[in-house]
């Protein structure tokens, strides 16, 4: 409201606007050059003075100032009704509940209450008493404040004597307070977005916003304007319909709510806790459930009824259902595609559409699959292979002039060499290991192979005995072994390993037995 009464022209003015023109408040506002609750208030007061559009040609100003400011007898501050200031404050967490609207409902039952700019003035110096927390102001289901406390509680290992400690998460609903926690091994990634999903099968539903720290884990660049969220962080955001607003860097107030429930979690939990050996993550996350089911039924304070009532009437109704399936951590990562077609995923290939070859793709890592994707568009997508050094490739993908290989398996050509010889198929094994992968060497294998028809099986198989001594392992190697008669020759040491060298110094097996 503001502090001078506006002219009785530009009232008149505003209501010409509404009635006349029927417009919004908002362009009203912006017309008259006025607030918004400004032309909510003579709009209120138009409907309690019983006034019509248009108004009787003969009501001049003073008389419409007297019906919109109706004279009220004279009574103090202390004597006039004292709105329940607990009451106003929960209300305020209702979407679209404004302290206009509570002011109104307030003047009907009293009269002679207070005018509006007094109901404001005096309920803000009543929200500055109680928990600072409170000061600001959350709707219900709005926001869910996430990160880990300062503390961590030591857990043992039995079986090794060693000691880990244990993270604790943390999450708070913005209205009602409730509270979740729970231990996690890390603050690694994948823990960060597992308790995610844990608090939001918690609470039994999803808030809009989720009000995390720039922790590394959730944020890949802390930035004040613009951070940037960590793909997989915003992968669960996308699967639970959330959005992910970070604290500002050097911004307290933003994460206030979290950090005094970290706090309600240290003093009403882990120091309740600090006395007590745990042997297992699964034991110390029992002891945590029971102490935060007493903390949410305690008693506020300054307040009526408790965390767990506060969240029954305000969050619950108010939060976004959970989605049918809960969500299944995905690692991101950049991988640029080979020339060979494949990208690496740990050591294993994954083949992609050869047109991307060099192209950089946003690969979705999970348990169970390898999805690949180009500008946003999915690919590509792999069952999972944790067998290192081996290629998932789907034909495809492939050029056509490599499609013809696709029939071709490692142990198929070394079926075939080992039919020819057992020179023959260490050769193959030794042409297939030398490669990167192993469909690189195909090629050579084939051409080594099908040298037999035109030289036999005994000739290709005393090359290859050649060619493994010497230690090639290529089609032209053979190829010229068997053009130069080179296989019909013994081997460069075969006569001086053929015999044993006799010396009076050498004394030979016989001398240990």
């Amino acid at each position: 409201m503001p502090a001078e009464r506006l002219t009785m022209r530009k009232i008149r003015e505003v209501f010409r606007l509404k009635f006349d023109c029927d417009i919004s408040n908002r362009q009203i506002a912006k017309s008259c050059k006025i607030a918004r609750s400004t032309v909510a208030e003579y709009l209120f007061r138009f409907q309690q003075a019983a006034l019509s559009w248009p108004l009787p040609q003969n009501l001049d100003d003073n008389q419409l100032e007297q019906l919109l400011y109706p004279q009220l007898p004279a009574l103090p501050a202390h004597k006039r009704p004292v709105p329940d200031w607990s009451y106003i404050h929960q209300q305020l967490r209702q979407k679209s509940v404004t302290l206009m609207l509570l002011w109104q409902e307030y003047k009907e039952i009293h009269p002679h209450g207070y005018q509006y700019s007094q109901f404001c003035h005096r309920y803000r110096q009543w929200a500055a008493k109680i928990d600072p927390v409170m000061r600001q102001e959350h709707r219900a289901g709005e926001k869910m404040f996430v990160d880990y406390a300062g503390q961590t509680v030591p857990v043992y290992d039995l079986h090794t004597n060693q000691m880990r400690q244990a993270q604790i998460f943390v999450a708070v609903l913005g209205a009602s307070n409730y509270t979740f926690a729970e231990a996690t091994w890390t603050q690694t990634l994948a823990d960060w977005i597992g308790s995610h999903g844990r608090a939001f099968a918690f609470f039994g539903g999803v808030a809009k916003l989720v009000v995390p720290d720039n922790l590394k884990s959730g944020v890949s660049k802390a930035c004040f304007y613009e951070p940037d969220i960590n793909p997989s962080y915003l992968d669960m955001a996308n699967h639970y319909g959330t959005a992910v607003i970070p604290a500002r860097v050097r911004k307290p107030k933003d994460k206030a709510k979290v950090e005094v429930a970290v706090q309600v979690v240290e003093r009403w939990i882990l120091a309740r806790l600090r006395n007590r050996q745990f042997f297992s993550l699964h034991q110390l996350n029992q002891a945590i459930a029971e102490l935060l089911e007493n903390l949410n039924n305690k008693a506020f304070q300054k307040l009526p009824g408790s965390r767990k009532s506060a969240f029954e009437s305000l969050d619950r109704p108010a939060l976004n259902p959970l989605p049918s399936q809960a969500y299944q951590f995905a690692e991101w990562k950049k991988a640029t595609v080979n020339v060979d077609y494949h990208i690496e995923v740990e050591r294993h290939y994954y083949s992609v559409p050869h047109a991307l070859i060099k192209k950089k793709l946003d690969v979705r890592i999970t348990n169970n699959t390898i999805e690949c994707f180009y500008k946003n568009k999915r690919v590509a997508s792999h069952i999972r292979s944790h067998h290192k050094g081996r290629h998932s490739t789907i034909k495809d993908h492939m050029p056509k002039a490599h499609q013809k290989w696709a029939q071709w398996t490692p142990d198929r050509f070394i079926r075939w060499a080992g039919k020819i010889g057992p020179h023959t198929q260490k050769l193959i094994e030794n042409v297939l290991n030398a490669r990167t992968h192993p469909q690189q060497g195909f090629r050579s294998c084939l051409g080594i192979l099908r040298l037999a028809k035109s030289y036999g099986d005994d000739r290709l198989e005393a090359a290859c005995r050649r060619a493994v001594a010497i230690g090639g392992t290529s089609y032209r190697s053979v190829e010229s072994i068997l053009k130069h008669n080179l296989d019909q020759k013994p081997l460069p040491d075969q006569s001086a390993k053929s015999s044993p060298i006799e010396h009076n110094n050498i004394r030979g097996a016989r001398y240990y037995h």
